[in-house]
């Protein structure tokens, strides 16, 4: 049974967890952690923002184009986005038809379901993505400051975390060395099955074309 200090009422011991509040922070690493990526996020969507008023799309919309351009097309569907970016399918259509009205993108057929389709860039499409494509580069610009030793520990942390969200229910999709069928340990060393070789530090892969998903059977 939790026991609250004298004088503290529930809401006021809950509000004092909070991982937002600078005191919790200053008691527990993983509370500043969580904070400082809430603010990275912050960054990916003023920037995401610049170039969305620049070509006059949402960001979403961006991101779907930029997903096609890199993408194989069987992940370039409405259902596959809609779990890629965490948004509703209704969203993910939404933002589909705009871009189809604006002749950004061209659908695909399925020859055995006719109201299924895949997505692929149109050649406006492509033009938009040349624009884009690079919202990010002022925080990659950051990152290429620190050492090689300091890059890789990040990378390794970054990626059992995804990982980890993603085990959990709260990323949808993830495309991990570590959630791959190909994935094993030899001898204490990540190791792929499909290129087979050990997988040192930066050899994982966040999104990698080959991934095909672990079934658990636990």
């Amino acid at each position: 049974m939790l026991t609250l200090p004298v004088g503290c009422s529930p809401a006021g011991f809950f509000m004092n967890e909070s991982t937002f509040n600078p005191e919790q922070q200053q008691k527990d690493i993983s509370s500043k952690i969580v904070a400082g990526l809430e603010r990275i996020s912050e960054v990916f969507k003023v920037l995401l923002w610049e170039k969305a008023k620049l070509v006059g799309l949402s960001p979403i919309q961006i991101q779907i184009l930029i997903f096609i351009a890199f993408h194989k097309q069987e992940l370039c569907n409405v259902s596959h986005l809609a779990k890629e970016f965490n948004v509703t399918k209704p969203t993910i259509s939404d933002a589909v038809r705009m871009l189809d009205k604006k002749s950004l993108i061209t659908k695909t057929f399925s020859s055995s379901d006719s109201r299924s389709y895949s997505l692929s860039l149109s050649e406006k499409g492509t033009e938009i993505v040349a624009q884009t494509y690079d919202f990010s580069e002022p925080l990659k610009k950051q990152v290429d400051d620190f050492s090689t030793k300091d890059l890789i520990q990040l990378f390794d942390v970054l990626g059992q975390l995804i990982y980890k969200l993603n085990r959990h229910g709260i990323l949808s999709v993830q495309r991990t060395c570590y959630g791959c069928k190909f994935y094993t340990k030899r001898a204490g060393t990540d190791y792929c099955n499909l290129l087979e070789k050990d997988l040192v530090g930066e050899d994982i892969r966040l999104d990698c074309p080959e991934f095909e998903e672990r079934i658990s059977h636990s």
